[in-house]
């Protein structure tokens, strides 16, 4: 290997769901994390000074190929059981020969990966997902691996999180210290488009609540709603979710938008609604305000930006002042100043390619020998 050869970082990213990211033509059962991943591989792969792989499931697609300067790497097949499935894993692992390895999202495989990094004396990275990893919800949900989980956070060369209060409840939850990073989003101007109707865009999970979208739509019979969801993997009542969105008449429903063309619908929102119960900071929230709309949230409102910066409405959780939320919204058309409130917060904090060089300083300290969790403990 010669000297410049040496001073490439190599990153691996090991996130099963994200290869429809790459590749629009599969259709994989994706949310926030993988965008996430998807978004911050992408962009460090324009640096030459970084070597970028990506492992993701078996769809069908070739074990190995370049897309967008990634390098994609065919890694389990949720197909086998689980057993051939973590030795296939472990295999790639090794075939992308990697510095680091980052996950996102709650896993077996988080340990599994872990493992691996310990074996091979390689630093591994963890960016968090959703408050239900670390407020006991996997936990109990999990007992045994979820103390396990606990156990690698703490012991991760850098744990990512997404906001100030998810950062102090994990260090009460697990004692691990970790770097506050935002989502990152690419960013572009805004069409000038004429906002025409209500948005609700995410997975059928349950911790979303998307039926609460629907219960809204009834109670504004003179508006439009426009629904995106994709089925969440598992879910076996999304088809009555479906009979029951498409049986109310001013509610529009899809099931499958291709992530690239959901600008066009957060930019013609007048309001987006969340009805999730938790959440780590929904990239759902950063695409609506890159469109210049309002948010109104069920409950999510990680640090409080939605009243701090003024792009949108908290509801507490309770359906009545939901829908209070949206009249409030909609009349006078406050959601047009309120959405462009939140372009302006968008640009400010969740610029991916401002975002990346923040990962690249972080990386090559620590390739350099640094501690990251020193730097988490100092704020960094």
């Amino acid at each position: 290997m010669n000297t410049d050869e040496k001073k490439v970082i190599s990153v691996c990213f090991v996130c099963p769901k994200a290869y429809g990211l790459f590749d629009p033509s599969v259709k994989t059962y994706y949310g926030g994390a993988e965008v996430d991943l998807y978004m911050l591989a992408t962009e460090l792969a324009k640096d030459p000074a970084f070597s970028v792989s990506f492992i993701c499931a078996d769809y069908g697609q070739p074990d190995e190929q370049v897309r967008e300067n990634v390098r994609l790497l065919t890694g389990m097949d949720f197909r086998r059981n689980p057993v051939c499935s973590a030795w296939r894993l472990w295999r790639t692992l090794m075939k992308a020969d990697a510095q680091f390895y980052m996950l996102e999202t709650a896993s077996p495989g988080v340990p599994l990966v872990y493992a691996f990094c310990r074996l091979h004396g390689r630093r591994f990275l963890y960016r968090t997902a959703s408050q239900m990893e670390f407020d006991g919800t996997y936990r109990a949900q999990h007992p045994v691996l979820g103390r396990l989980f606990y156990r690698v956070l703490c012991k991760a060369d850098c744990v990512f999180i997404q906001n100030h209060q998810d950062q102090e409840q994990l260090r009460r939850a697990a004692g691990a210290e970790s770097i506050v990073m935002p989502n990152g989003q690419r960013l572009t101007e805004p069409a000038g488009q004429e906002k025409t109707f209500i948005l609700w865009v995410g997975r059928s999970a349950k911790v979303k609540h998307p039926e609460r979208f629907v219960e809204l739509a009834r109670r504004f019979p003179q508006e439009s709603f426009v629904m995106v969801c994709r089925p969440a993997t598992g879910d076996m009542e999304y088809e009555a979710l479906r009979r029951q969105a498409e049986s109310t008449p001013n509610l529009r429903f899809y099931p499958d938008v291709d992530f690239f063309e959901l600008g066009r619908f957060f930019a013609a929102a007048k309001v987006f609604v969340n009805t999730s119960d938790a959440e780590g900071f929904p990239n759902t929230f950063i695409q609506a305000a890159a469109g210049g709309t309002a948010i109104l949230s069920w409950r999510v409102n990680p640090d409080d930006f939605l009243t701090k910066y003024q792009c949108g409405l908290a509801c507490g959780g309770a359906m009545e002042r939901l829908v209070k939320g949206l009249e409030f919204l909609l009349e006078r058309q406050r959601y047009s100043e309120i959405g462009q409130n939140g372009l302006r917060y968008v640009r400010e904090h969740h610029d991916i390619s401002v975002l990346a060089e923040r990962y690249k300083e972080i990386l090559r300290g620590l390739a350099a020998g640094k501690n990251g969790r020193d730097s988490a403990r100092r704020g960094g």
